[in-house]
């Protein structure tokens, strides 16, 4: 069974951490929130989430998926060196990285944007490019084990070509 980690933290997208944990869980993947602590955790939206787990308790394990919520989030993921650590790990072993919206805000820290097709909010389209990706401005990309996308709405396509991906 494919294992997936999807990350929280305060601030995060509303729909953007709940359509893929809810989405990937109901094809049957193994999946798992991982936050800084274990409490509840206000969305951007003004829903709350509580993690599975801490990301302390999965830091070492390997994942055939990360995938990065937008929102404000990223901002906050991108301060952590642990995180950012685990997800160049990720990558640098292959595994997938989705992200969506400021998502990829958390890639461009891991340094494994630069020479790759991604997407993003529009606003962060000067961060990726200078952090030397090759930002497309389409609503979704896949490059090898990244797949990137703009917004909740284009968000149905990624995960259309997550779960196909993750069933290859």
């Amino acid at each position: 069974m494919k294992k997936v980690i999807v990350l929280l933290e305060k601030l995060v997208e509303d729909s953007e951490f709940q359509y893929p944990y809810m989405r990937l869980k109901e094809e049957g993947f193994d999946v798992v929130s991982a936050a800084p602590e274990k409490k509840v955790y206000q969305g951007k939206g003004g829903q709350s989430f509580s993690p599975d787990v801490t990301f302390a308790e999965v830091k070492d394990q390997v994942f055939d998926c990360v995938f990065i919520p937008g929102g404000y989030a990223p901002d906050l993921f991108r301060r952590d060196q642990e995180i950012i650590s685990f997800v160049k790990k990720h990558d640098e072993a292959g595994k997938i990285i989705a992200s969506v919206c400021h998502g990829p805000w958390l890639m461009i820290s891991a340094g494994i944007v630069k020479g790759r097709n991604v997407t993003g909010f529009f606003a962060i389209k000067d961060d990726l490019i200078n952090a030397g990706a090759n930002y497309t401005g389409a609503d979704w990309v896949e490059d090898n084990n990244l797949i990137t996308s703009t917004n909740p709405k284009t968000m149905l396509l990624l995960m259309k070509r997550l779960v196909e991906k993750l069933k290859e």
